[in-house]
């Protein structure tokens, strides 16, 4: 279990609907549990409620874990077609060198009389 920081906290109370009216509202940073955390506090809660919730808590935990990591799989191959796009761009510059140079009028030598 941890205490959010203040920027987390702010960004939680963002996400939440919360009355500016309302005094009853948060004054003071929450604390979190970790997932080892919500694994450890199970083996202490034995209420079929207390069962139900932590299930739901750890199922969310591995859809945040699959998440993470189809955004990491999404970003390799971004970098890895950016890489490919950048070989590319560079062989293109040469065929166009190359091109440009074949185009260009073969200055003759002037005669001289």
């Amino acid at each position: 279990m941890f205490e959010l920081t203040n920027k987390e906290f702010i960004d939680w109370r963002s996400q939440i609907v919360m009355s500016k009216s309302d005094n009853k509202g948060l004054r003071h940073r929450p604390y979190a549990f970790t997932e080892q955390g919500v694994a450890m506090l199970s083996s202490v809660l034995k209420s079929e409620r207390a069962i139900e919730v932590n299930i739901l808590i750890m199922r969310a935990f591995v859809r945040l874990r699959e998440i993470i990591s189809t955004h990491k799989k999404v970003e390799e191959k971004l970098k890895d077609l950016e890489n490919k796009l950048k070989e590319r761009d560079d062989q293109i510059i040469q065929i166009i060198q190359i091109i440009n140079q074949l185009i260009a009028p073969v200055e003759k030598p002037k005669k001289e009389n």
